[in-house]
Order: structure tokens, then sequence, then C-alpha cells
């Protein structure tokens, strides 16, 4: 009861503390999300990570993982949750194996097992010095990997990871659209520290945003988008329509062979 109290008085301070009747539609919206965060941080400091405040509930949020099991989470193309990867600081960790992109044996990317269409993604990851990984969505299990379908908001060491020189223009960095579009700004807060990550899904309209700035946006299917994979690895490795991503699909954490925690894991369909 006190932590309702608590944060309920919050939420109110912080309304107030703007004085929305002085502010422009723009300001005020930035103010609200502003204060959604607030709230959301003090209730996480409250009651801990991968809970939903009561508003969240309200709007239709959905946890994908309560710091506690793997329910809901098997390994791409597998019926069974891969050993490599276990509950670790109230997070769902990969084990770095050290093997790239094969990862380890009993390893690989795991997916949440249900097709999203339109929706509303949000999560924290942390890494690893020079680790990488991805947060893919929309994937098909069609193929040995799930990036042969899916879309994939990097996750990376951009000081220490040598692909965050690669590519062009910096768009195999945090939070780019890998090897398309660079994240902008770059705004990674260093290995060792959480990152939040959400991804926006409407129809074929995509956005990417990276601790609190968006910092991708693109179409599904655009001459722009096909002009850009035509120029990329995409273009060659062994799915030639990977541009037709498809509207419904998997919502996949990579495990790229480092150590990687994913955590407040919630999603809402629109």
């Amino acid at each position: 009861m006190k932590k309702s109290i608590f944060i309920g008085c919050l939420a109110m301070f912080a309304i107030y503390a703007c004085d929305s009747s002085k502010k422009s539609s723009s300001e005020e919206e930035s103010d609200s999300t502003a204060i959604e965060e607030v709230v959301e941080e003090v209730a996480e400091k409250i009651t801990g990570p991968n809970t939903l405040t009561a508003k969240e509930k309200e709007d239709g949020w959905k946890l994908l993982f309560d710091g506690k099991t793997t329910d809901g989470w098997r390994g791409y193309k597998k019926e069974t949750f891969p050993a490599a990867w276990n509950i670790d600081k109230n997070s769902l960790h990969i084990q770095g194996s050290g093997r790239g992109e094969a990862g380890a044996q009993d390893g690989g990317d795991i997916v949440y097992d249900k097709e999203f269409a339109d929706f509303h993604l949000k999560l924290e990851w942390m890494v690893d010095s020079a680790a990488n990984s991805g947060i893919l969505y929309r994937g098909k299990e069609e193929y040995d990997y799930i990036w042969k379908t899916a879309p994939e908001m990097q996750v990376l060491d951009n000081k220490h990871h040598p692909d965050a020189k690669l590519g062009k223009n910096g768009n195999r960095q945090a939070g780019s659209l890998y090897d398309l579009i660079a994240a902008d700004p770059q705004n990674f807060k260093g290995h060792g520290t959480w990152n939040k990550a959400e991804v926006i899904a409407k129809g074929n309209n995509i956005v990417h945003i990276q601790n609190g700035d968006t910092v991708v946006q693109y179409t599904i299917g655009s001459e722009e988008m096909k002009s850009l994979i035509a120029n990329s690895k995409w273009a060659d490795i062994g799915n030639e329509n990977w541009g037709d991503i498809a509207p419904k699909g998997y919502f996949a954490l990579q495990d790229h062979g480092d150590d990687v925690w994913f955590r407040n894991i919630k999603i809402k369909e629109m």
C-alpha cells in the first residue's frame, strides 16, 4: 500500500511541476514521457526489475520475462530452452562461449514462443567488454539463423568490439538496424551498464529507440530499403527475398558467443 501511495504521489508531483498550461503540445508530450520514465524507475527501485506498473497493466503491457523462470522462451527451431542461457542478475543471460556466431554447442538464439505483428517492445540490455548480440523481430523459423529473415537492432560494445568499425558509417553499432541504418544519435552507455532499447512496429513502419532517443526509422519494402539491402551483406546470404520482412513473426535474442544480459522485457500489442 505504501509503495502505491509513494509512486502515485511522485507522479502527481511531477505533473504539477510541469505546469502544462504554459507549455506547447510537444512540450507536454515530452513532459508526460519523462514523468512515465521517472515513475517506472522509482517503481523498479521499490519492487525490483521485471515488473509492470499499474499504469502499464492498464495500458495493455505484458511481461515476457519474470526474472525467475524461462517460461515462454525456447531455442530457435527447438522445443527446449538452451543450457548455455541462464538466469543471472534477474536477467536472461547468455554465457560467453568465445565461439562467435556459432555460439556454444548447447546455446543458440532464443525466441519468445509467440509471433507478434504490430507492437511496442521495451527491454534493457547489458554487455560484457567486447560483446556482441542482437534484438531480432518479425523473424521466421525457415533458415539456420533467424537473422536470415528478421531485422536486427544491434547490441554491441562499441568501444571494444571490432564490428563497431565495420559496415558503413557506424551501421553495425549499438541501436542500429544492423548493416543497414546507423543509429543516430549514437548514445550507447558502455559495457557493464544497462542500456534501454525499444522497437515500435506498425505495419511496415519501424522505429528503434535507444536510451530514450529515436535512433532509427525506416519503412519495410521502401525504395530506400531496397537500395540499402542491395549494397549490404543481406544481398547474398542464401535468402534473396530478405527485404520482404514478414508482417508477423518471432522476437529473438541472439547468442553471438559473448556474455550479454537482458531484463525488463515487456511488449504491448497494437
